[in-house]
């Protein structure tokens, strides 16, 4: 909850492919002043990369795109739903509606490694998939967020 980016989380995605979806969260992050304009095509370009080698939608409409970068100096995700779905290469070989966007700093592994079980604690909870991608508002997923966040403590 801590690392969640108020200002960049979208309700209602634009974009309606991968590499735009991805472009669309890292300019969120751009607004909410997390990432500089400088570093936006950089991270663009990594996360892509990342998600050529392998792709991140591990199944059940979400995927959790991310990279370590020395450029960043702060944990910060972003969260996106596509009402549409959008084609992701999923391990399942279903559309992705949930996107949840990881920028962590590369000299710190184990808060990566802490976020990501985090992350993917939620995410593979029926209940919490479905809230998720119900959300119409910021506020929606800040609430969902807050409401797992204290269940967990």
């Amino acid at each position: 909850m801590d690392i969640v980016v108020k200002d960049a989380i979208i309700p209602e995605l634009q974009s309606t492919n991968r590499d735009g979806a991805i472009a669309e969260l890292i300019d969120s992050l751009v607004a909410a002043n997390c990432v500089t304009e400088d570093q936006r095509d950089e991270f663009v370009k990594a996360i892509i990369r990342r998600e050529n080698k392998g792709s991140t939608g591990f199944g059940h409409g979400v995927a959790v795109p991310h990279v370590k970068d020395l450029d960043i100096k702060t944990m910060h995700i972003a969260i996106g739903n596509s009402p549409e779905g959008i084609d992701f290469k999923a391990l399942d070989g279903d559309h992705v509606y949930s996107i949840v966007l990881l920028l962590s700093p590369e000299d710190q592994p184990e808060n990566h490694l802490d976020a990501m079980e985090a992350i993917f604690s939620s995410l593979s909870q029926d209940t919490f998939r479905r809230f998720l991608r119900q959300a119409r508002s910021s506020d929606d997923v800040l609430t969902l967020l807050t409401e797992t966040d204290n269940a967990v403590r």
